[in-house]
């Protein structure tokens, strides 16, 4: 009986693969006009599982060697604070809500303009075999030591050079990575009175069930999220009144530099204020809209089966792409960081995340189940970028000064590469989704609204389009606020531990004055490339996205160095290569794209090329008064950025030579052991297996 139940399993399993090679065949092969989205739905979910039922369970039990009876940081450790042994599910949703940001929802709709092909395809293979495995490892390490930091874990393992470049490396790429989501906020909200409403509502909602979970009904967590969530629908219904009403809508209808300010603010505070009253709340609440919408999605997309209609590949895979420059390779899987890996992650899986597991049987599901349900999240997010027309997709996302600054000019330079818009159509779905304009609305989300909005209206009533695009700006801007807001926290920790090493006060993470100044540094920092990608006249997009894929890419790389560093330390090298073969995969693409950001020609690419180019128009006076006014200031910025690249690879390969030396007296002998905690027998009395 056993035995016809074993191979009855395998005869599933071997469907499942050979469904899901039947999935990116027709993906990978179709050349017709449109192709159902159904295809990469199957696609993802055959792959994730293969990768999670065998990839990873041969990880956990043949490279890392987990042993659920050993007792975690969490039971040793238990201060009730920081350290709590907590239900697996639990630390799952906890570690979905804090790596599920922005980033698998904008980086591929930004990379459609590539085609639907280049980035389904990076998606389900940089995920299982990069992403994925990422998020297990360096949750296991910091589990087995305490649950380090990575700037820890890599001082420890690599030495102090190494140790200080990736502590430094990581407050810098934490800066930017800040600074393109408050942006992204910024362009979905820019004249848009339901959206900035809508948006801002939210603030005071979490603070609202911050009080009412900490005073007002301790414990009574249902009833929070039940008026949280209400609250939360009410005010997108509630900014569609205002912004019919024209007394109302001239407080919420803003350009991008005042919402940039606010975005400044709401950081500081939020980064100073108690954590029970609005970060928490918000994170809460966070997690339950995430939740429910990426389900939502999904059983709508898979009721509807749309069709896709952006072509598997594009003409701008040689780089003249009008949303941002770049040619497929490397920008593609620069673009597309979370969603395939993403070096994030490996703050929050060495963050807060080991300090809660409760047994080393839970770190496959939390580790690589949550990083394939976000890149889950990331296919979604392409289907419902590449199902718009592709004229309208870039009618959205291509600023004005590409395609033009009239409505008029925008659809003659679309339609004259083969994507076929016009003037009513655009006036029409705007109208449809309650705005006056869609062009020029950089950042992609709000294209990636307009598919999301129609997915939801065909499956659950067009009357309420406008409503469902609004929910959706919400419901990104939920995802960014909310890393937003933790990443600052984070970097505010960061710098404080930094400079604890040269006044131990400001190293205190009670000390009120240094909570102050170190957040005011943060923002301040943030807030700075959050400017300059507000006054940039192309959305900021083209300058700041690329910079934030490389820096996180790198950050991915330096947790992979530290992992590739423990696994031949421990005596494992020869499984080394199962972060070994990510790290350089990440070395050549990070590497690759700062070469062509450095020293590309092309004004759209490079640093330097638009920083001359700019300059050279400055000094010949053709530029407009109003960017004239401003090019100095866009030129220090481009030169800026080609600065900090150069910095961050210094970075990566300073990291990457010290892993090697450390390997190489690893394998020689003269280097043995690493930081790991010494074994304790869990006294939980039920360990997961």
């Amino acid at each position: 009986m056993l035995q016809s139940t074993n191979w009855v399993r395998r005869l599933g399993w071997l469907a499942v693969a050979g469904l899901g090679a039947a999935a990116i065949g027709v993906i990978a092969l179709h050349r017709g006009e449109t192709i159902n989205s159904l295809w990469l739905v199957t696609a993802a979910v055959c792959v994730y599982s293969l990768g999670y039922r065998f990839y990873a369970a041969w990880i956990a039990a043949k490279v890392l060697v987990i042993d659920p009876t050993r007792a975690t940081p969490a039971e040793r450790l238990n201060n009730g604070r920081d350290y709590w042994p907590t239900h697996r599910w639990l630390a799952f949703g906890h570690h979905f809500a804090a790596i599920a940001g922005p980033g698998p929802l904008i980086g591929p709709t930004l990379a459609a303009q590539f085609g639907y092909l280049p980035g389904t395809l990076w998606i389900l293979v940089g995920g299982v075999l990069g992403g994925c495995v990422q998020d297990m490892v360096t949750l296991f390490f910091s589990v087995r030591r305490n649950g380090r930091s990575l700037g820890q874990m890599a001082r420890d393992e690599l030495g102090p050079v190494g140790g200080w470049a990736a502590l430094l490396g990581t407050f810098v790429i934490m800066i930017i990575l800040i600074a393109v989501l408050g942006l992204v906020v910024v362009n979905a909200m820019k004249h848009s009175p339901w959206a900035t409403s809508t948006v801002a509502a939210t603030i005071p909602i979490a603070v609202f069930v911050g009080l009412y979970l900490h005073r007002f009904r301790p414990g009574q967590v249902l009833e929070g999220s039940i008026i949280g969530v209400a609250l939360l629908l009410g005010a997108v219904f509630l900014g569609g009144w205002i912004s019919h009403q024209p007394a109302w809508a001239v407080w919420f209808d803003h350009p991008g530099l005042p919402l940039a300010w606010s975005i400044m603010i709401y950081g500081f505070m939020a980064a100073v204020l108690p954590v029970w009253l609005l970060l928490a709340p918000r994170d809460y609440l966070s997690t339950v809209l995430k939740l429910g919408t990426v389900v939502l999605l999904a059983v709508a997309i898979v009721v509807m089966q749309p069709d896709l209609k952006m072509p598997a590949v594009t003409q701008f895979i040689d780089g003249t792409g009008p949303v941002f420059g770049g040619k497929v390779f490397p920008f593609v899987f620069i673009t597309i960081a979370c969603g395939a890996i993403s070096g994030f992650h490996s703050l929050v899986a060495s963050g807060t995340t080991p300090k809660m597991v409760s047994s080393e049987g839970d770190i496959r599901l939390i580790g690589y189940g949550s990083m394939a349900l976000e890149s889950f999240v990331a296919i979604m997010a392409l289907i419902a970028a590449t199902l718009l027309d592709p004229g309208v997709y870039f009618a959205i996302n291509s600023p004005a000064g590409i395609v033009g600054a009239t409505a008029a000019e925008a659809v003659a330079t679309i339609s004259s590469w083969g994507f076929t818009v016009d003037e009513a159509q655009m006036h029409a779905l705007a109208a449809s989704m309650g705005e006056s304009t869609l062009f020029g609305l950089t950042g992609g989300a709000p294209s990636l609204a307009v598919g999301m909005a129609s997915i939801f209206a065909s499956a659950f009533g067009q009357g309420l389009l406008s409503v469902w695009y609004h929910f959706a700006i919400m419901f990104e801007a939920v995802f960014i606020l909310t890393t937003l807001d933790a990443g600052t926290r984070v970097g505010r920790f960061m710098l404080q531990d930094m400079l604890g090493h040269l006044h131990p006060a400001l190293g205190r993470t009670s000390w009120y004055p240094s909570v102050l100044l170190t957040s005011a540094i943060v923002v301040g920092g943030w807030g700075y490339f959050l400017y300059v990608g507000v006054i940039d006249p192309n959305g900021g997009v083209n300058l700041l996205w690329p910079l934030f894929g490389i820096a996180n890419q790198m950050l991915a790389a330096i947790a992979l160095c530290v992992g590739t560093s423990i696994l031949v330390k421990s005596g494992r090298a020869r499984y080394a290569w199962i972060t070994g073969v990510p790290l350089a995969w990440l070395a050549v693409v990070t590497t690759t794209a700062v070469w062509e950001k450095l020293f590309s020609t092309d004004v759209r690419v490079g640093f330097h090329a638009a920083a001359n180019d700019l300059a050279a128009k400055l000094a010949a006076g053709l530029l407009p008064p109003e960017k004239a006014a401003i090019a100095p200031q866009l030129i220090f910025n481009q030169r800026l950025d080609a600065w900090i690249a150069v910095f961050l690879l210094a970075v990566l390969w300073i990291v990457v030579a010290d892993m090697l030396r450390v390997c190489s007296r690893a394998l020689r002998g003269i280097e043995s052991g690493t930081s790991e905690a010494p074994y304790v027998a869990t006294q939980l009395g039920q360990a997961s297996t």
